[in-house]
């Protein structure tokens, strides 16, 4: 089982930017494998799909609230969600995920492996 984990949360105020990482301590996570997203859940509201990237890292899907904002992408062994542009609506805990086959990438059912998630505090 391949176990990940977020880095890169924090404070930060409105129109900054932050950079998120994922990896897979202690294993060896070879991305191309896999089809990885973030999600993000803030307190008291359901986890919702933020970025997707394909296996090769040749196809990126976004949320419509982040899309011109944040870009996902991949190098051999990590996954990145740089955050540009940010909005205190941004606040959330934010977690990596990987599946193998994956169908519909917005949806969280979809991936077999998680992080524990990084906080990430937007001000205003």
């Amino acid at each position: 089982q391949v176990q990940l984990a977020e880095s890169g949360g924090g404070l930060v105020q409105a129109g900054g930017s932050l950079r998120l990482s994922c990896t897979a301590p202690g294993r060896t996570f070879t991305t191309s494998n896999y089809v990885e997203a973030w999600f993000r859940q803030a307190p008291g509201l359901e986890r919702t799909f933020v970025a997707s990237i394909s296996r090769s890292g040749a196809v990126t899907d976004y949320a419509d609230s982040v899309e011109g904002r944040f870009i996902i992408s991949k190098d051999r062994n990590t996954v990145y969600l740089q955050m540009n542009s940010l909005k205190p609506e941004d606040t959330a805990v934010y977690v990596c995920a990987a599946g193998r086959s994956v169908y519909y990438r917005n949806r969280p059912n979809e991936y077999d492996y998680w992080g524990q998630g990084t906080q990430v505090t937007v001000s205003s």
